[in-house]
């Protein structure tokens, strides 16, 4: 038996579908590059003419030159007419595209239902369809819709679909678990039925997720003789979404042996599950397996001392084989372990054989009993940690702030700010408007201290969330404040506490600046010590 699995992606169609995911065509030819440095083997485009999105898709795609098979998807001819005058088949033809998906009726409830057609006359509609597209020298990947249910019901109707297309020449028979209701041993039972009666066909596999299942279908799928896997980035798709490529691939290739992508494309697989979350514009959840923000991230202070030990104690497989980095999570859970090894990451000498180590987790742990979060904020984190080891050079202090915010009828609110502080022994004190308090704030200090650190010039805040901690408080409850800011090279988050959003805010905004000035200092001294050492001698070139 054949270890090489075939990775059909259609983040581009079919995970289009899923709610809240909308691409444009510039978007589309970015993911299609990526989904091909990745190595998957077909890439589905779109539906051809069916808008000016999958149009411009299929005419600048060729352009690209990539290395996986364009796939344009569309349906069987319509009833009671002609293959060679189906405007949804021409369409798919003029695409340019590689290979064509077309799908069909293989379950006789939709044949009667949907189509309003005999199944004979169905059977017609999937011959005539994939003959003519072979004729056009066209690969074919016929995918059965409702497969599962259909042959649950009527499995000889259902395996007759099948074997026309194969008669036709299709060059994949896929089975589609469209309302993605099936079990993973009803996958198992059936597949293994159909590979064993259709012995000369390539057997694909379709699974949605309304069961969370996809994934464990489509290995049960694989297992039981499927070549092919479809599915999205991510696990996009509508209502529950698609099997997920992102663990499929991992747990094909490294779990049961299979040959989808290559080992040096699997370390590209974390890097393209968060550049297709980006361009979607949709948050990936931060424990998606293999490829999430958490999923190789260590919090109880007893797995922390572990995987410092050895990381297979906690860890099903090295993170880096797909492309992710272990973390290590401060919170109140922590132990001494966790510091040391975030400390480390940071590049900050800390022993854990002094009494500093306990102090820190201490006071970690008070702050998160007050309602603070590093776990979401490690720059606040690196900041505390370094005030408690003396590693820190204050490079402003506060004073004071006032806020003014007016409201006149029939006019917007304005915001106004006024900052004062210490800065390198100077008072200074400045005044800002914005379109609310918070940005009214971040103007005001930016401008106190941009005169004396050009460099904040370079950053800006790129996210702002408010949490309310306790609901039961009502307006006086205490709010939770994370901020993440970017500057050209990095990103970093901050957090701030209290029973007012404006002194939470206040906190993450002076941290964010604070973690911004520290890094740029840093590298003034790591540079200075490099002239320095350069000048005696030190530096070989």
């Amino acid at each position: 038996m054949s270890k090489s699995i075939s990775i059909f992606d259609t983040t581009l169609r079919d995970g289009t579908q899923g709610e809240g995911v909308s691409l444009s065509a510039d978007d589309k030819l970015k993911i299609a590059k990526k989904l091909d440095d990745l190595g998957v083997q077909y890439i589905e485009g779109g539906i051809p003419g069916s808008n000016s999105k999958d149009i411009e898709f299929f005419k600048r795609v060729q352009q690209l030159g990539l290395s996986a098979k364009i796939t344009a998807f569309g349906s069987t001819r319509r009833k009671d007419s002609h293959a060679d005058q189906d405007a949804n088949l021409k369409r798919i033809i003029e695409s340019g595209a590689q290979a064509a998906t077309l799908v069909g009726k293989s379950w006789d409830f939709h044949v009667h239902t949907a189509l309003q057609t005999t199944l004979e006359e169905n059977l017609a509609m999937i011959y005539d369809s994939i003959a003519y597209l072979k004729q056009q020298g066209l690969e074919v990947i016929f995918d059965a819709e409702h497969f599962f249910d259909g042959y649950k019901n009527n499995p000889e109707y259902a395996v007759s679909v099948l074997k026309k297309a194969q008669e036709a020449g299709a060059d994949w028979l896929v089975m589609c678990d469209t309302n993605g209701g099936t079990l993973p041993h009803e996958i198992s039972s059936i597949v293994t039925t159909l590979h064993t009666g259709l012995p000369q066909a390539n057997l694909g596999i379709h699974t949605h997720n309304d069961c969370e299942l996809a994934v464990a279908n489509t290995l049960s799928a694989v297992q039981a003789g499927a070549r092919q896997v479809q599915g999205t980035i991510n696990g996009y798709g509508e209502r529950c979404g698609n099997a997920n490529l992102c663990s499929i691939i991992p747990n094909l290739q490294l779990k049961l042996g299979y040959e989808c992508i290559g080992e040096d494309r699997l370390k590209q697989l974390t890097n393209t599950a968060r550049y297709v979350s980006e361009i979607a514009n949709v948050n990936m959840p931060v424990n998606q397996p293999y490829v999430g923000n958490a999923a190789f991230a260590h919090k109880g202070g007893i797995h922390v001392s572990a995987i410092l030990r050895d990381s297979r104690t906690y860890e099903h497989i090295v993170p880096e084989w797909v492309g992710n980095k272990q973390r290590v999570l401060v919170s109140d859970l922590a132990g001494q372990s966790n510091i040391v090894s975030k400390a480390h990451d940071m590049g900050i000498d800390f022993d854990s054989t002094n009494e500093q180590s306990r102090k820190v987790i201490d006071k970690i742990k008070d702050l998160e009993h007050q309602g603070y979060t590093f776990e979401a904020a490690d720059a606040s984190l690196e900041l505390l940690l370094r005030e408690a080891g003396e590693d820190m050079k204050e490079l402003f202090t506060f004073e004071s702030f006032k806020m003014l915010v007016e409201k006149t009828a029939g006019r917007p609110v304005v915001s106004e700010a006024f900052v004062k502080l210490n800065v390198a022994g100077n008072n200074v004190y400045t005044a800002a408007e914005g379109n609310g308090p918070v940005n009214a704030l971040d103007n005001a200090l930016r401008k106190a201290l941009v005169q004396y650190f050009p460099a904040i010039k370079e950053m800006h805040l790129s996210d702002y969330k408010v949490r309310v901690l306790d609901e039961k408080d009502a307006t006086a409850a205490k709010v939770r404040v994370l901020i993440e800011s970017r500057d050209i090279n990095n990103s970093w988050n901050t957090v701030g506490v209290s029973g007012n959003v404006i002194e939470a805010s206040w906190e993450a905004l002076v941290d964010s600046m604070r973690y911004a000035l520290l890094g740029q200092n840093l590298l003034n001294e790591r540079d200075q010590e490099g002239d320095s050492a350069e000048q005696r001698g030190l530096v070989n070139h």
